[in-house]
């Protein structure tokens, strides 16, 4: 949502509850006033002669909304930077239209409260006017409330709430939303204090871009003392403050993409230490538990990845992400109801078709019950005629009766081959489901048999670092052979638990080939079930194909890739290591 989309929402709430009579127009005193505290909030010059200028053709009467567009492009939000107080703004805007719109209602919440949920559902609304909330962001925003009051989330009532939501149209204004969370619908069971930091806890992530607050030690850069402060982190500083009312702030550690966040080992009796490493300096910070810590490392490095991205806060980027997903699920929507739209229209002809069939059965049967009558009154030398002609008729009459039972049986064949194609592409990504829980089985045993090489890599390295010795060992003086021989007998012992290790870990990578080859397998299994149902809607359809994965090896696989030897060079290479120590112990 770019930053001119965000204030015409709140300017949008302000003109609208200006309409007191609901015309949508607004006296033009009304709209001086406005246009000035926006001026004053946005930190824009205001400029009186030019409203009076652009509203000099019309002295009469109010403006409507179409009307005053124009001066609010033009000489408010085209000059609008990011330099201002936004809660400021957000502020004036809710008193022009909380006032009206709330009036005496009885809540649950603070008018606090009201305005944090107004904030969030111009967050979350849709970008069409009026402002409305559709159901999936309802539950989403209903959801976040319940994880921060601690409650469960019960699907019976939310429900309940889609049904009635059905019956209107699927959405909500934001008083129906600040009325439904007032009500205490949603928090059966939690008091108006719980409530309340729920509420900010979702408004400080949604709205003020918090992606994760706390306490936690920090280390000073003059005095070299300790003391605790409340850190909130946003998308690109952390800002630490006294108290977590945030009424004295300390100071700001500013984010980019070259800042790094690494653990410290505990030192002058601080324990779980990590470091920052902004531009300008580093902090040293100590969390309450191991846990702790690795949330804000977590956090602070999802943060710089971010910047170095230049994508959005995760909420963000979720929000987008639900709405082309909304967007994506109305287009398919819409291409099903054209679909059966064109399946219905084909039924209906198919229906007018064999109506008019009929209509032409029961006038050839009114004809020949007409010419029946004639037969009877005519004379009797021309009975013959029309008997020839009678037969004719129910001839006609036989042959139309055929063509409307292979009409029909065309019309049952035709929906049965419908609900054959759609049961076929159920089966399809079924079958498509299994392939890719074969392709993640597969993975797994890849990163097992990786970590199982490099184990025996490492112990191949300290088995040549031990052979090394002995060489070492065997070429000193000969003063030193007894002392030399004593050790070259230990590094023997362990030279023999470390093949023995070698055998274990060579026993375990025969494992790991095993159900290795056990997934691959299955993979097969999942690709020839694939290729069956592909053959089969091909053969319906005949323009269905799809990606099939290419035939896989059975290779050894490291940390690095593929290994550059396969188990005869290993047990060759193992056999000429064992004759040359022989040839050294032969020779001694």
């Amino acid at each position: 949502m770019t930053l001119r989309d965000e204030l015409l929402k709140s300017i949008w709430h302000a003109f609208t509850a200006l309409d007191v009579d609901k015309s949508g127009k607004v006296s033009k005193s009304q709209l001086k006033v406005l246009s000035h505290n926006l001026c004053t909030v946005l930190r824009i010059p205001h400029n009186p002669v030019a409203l009076e200028e652009h509203f000099k053709d019309d002295d009469e009467g109010p403006v409507s909304n179409q009307g005053y567009m124009p001066y609010l492009n033009k000489f408010i939000l085209d000059k609008a930077k990011d330099n201002f107080d936004r809660q400021e703004f957000n502020k004036m805007c809710w008193t022009l239209c909380s006032r009206k719109n709330l009036g005496q209602k009885q809540l649950f919440i603070s008018n606090d409260d009201a305005f944090k949920i107004w904030c969030i559902f111009n967050f979350l609304s849709e970008d069409r006017y009026p402002l409305i909330i559709v159901t999936e962001e309802i539950e989403y925003f209903l959801r976040k409330l319940t994880e921060a009051i601690g409650g469960s989330w019960v699907e019976e009532r939310f429900e309940d709430l889609k049904l009635e939501l059905n019956s209107k149209q699927q959405c909500l204004n934001v008083w129906e939303l600040i009325s439904l969370v007032g009500s205490g619908q949603f928090s059966k069971g939690m008091d108006q204090q719980t409530l309340s930091m729920g509420i900010s806890e979702v408004y400080q992530e949604l709205i003020l871009d918090v992606l994760k607050q706390g306490y936690m030690m920090k280390k000073g850069h003059k005095r070299k003392n300790w003391t605790e402060r409340w850190f909130v982190l946003k998308p690109s500083f952390i800002s630490y403050y006294v108290g977590e009312d945030l009424a004295e702030k300390k100071g700001d550690i500013p984010l980019d993409g070259g800042c790094t966040v690494e653990s410290l080992q505990d030192k002058e009796g601080k324990k779980c230490l990590f470091l920052i490493k902004s531009s300008q300096k580093s902090f040293e910070i100590s969390a309450s538990d191991k846990k702790k810590k690795q949330e804000w490392i977590q956090a602070i490095q999802m943060s710089v990845n971010l910047l170095r991205q230049s994508r959005p806060a995760p909420h963000h980027e979720a929000r987008q992400k639900r709405r082309d997903l909304r967007l994506k699920q109305q287009a398919e929507q819409e291409e099903l109801e054209l679909r059966m739209r064109e399946l219905q229209t084909a039924n209906e002809s198919k229906q007018l078709e064999l109506e008019n069939m009929r209509k032409a059965l029961e006038e050839a049967a009114a004809k020949a019950a007409e010419e029946e009558k004639k037969r009877l009154l005519t004379h009797t030398e021309l009975q013959d005629r029309y008997r020839v002609e009678l037969e004719r008729e129910k001839m006609v009459r036989q042959q139309m009766e055929e063509q409307v039972a292979q009409k029909s049986s065309e019309l049952e064949q035709y929906l049965q081959r419908v609900q054959e194609l759609e049961d076929m592409y159920h089966k399809l990504e079924e079958a498509l489901e299994e392939e890719r829980r074969a392709r993640q089985d597969e993975e797994t045993v890849r990163k097992l048999q990786a970590r199982l090489l490099e184990e025996e890599a490492e112990k191949r390295a300290e088995l040549e670092q031990i052979h090394l010795r002995q060489q070492r060992a065997i070429s000193k003086t000969e003063a030193e052979k007894q002392e030399l021989e004593r050790e070259r007998l230990a590094k023997e012992s362990a030279l023999q638990a470390a093949m023995k290790q070698l055998e274990e870990l060579e026993q375990e990578r025969q494992g790991a080939l095993e159900q290795y080859q056990t997934v691959m397998k299955k993979l097969e299994d999942a690709t020839n079930n694939t290729k069956s149902w592909k053959h089969k809607v091909a053969q319906h359809e005949g323009m269905l194909r799809l990606i099939q994965p290419g035939s896989k090896g059975p290779h050894k696989i490291t940390n690095w890739g593929p290994a550059a030897f396969t188990d005869v060079e290993l047990s060759l290479r193992e056999k000429q290591w064992q004759e040359m120590k022989n040839q050294a112990a032969q020779a001694q």
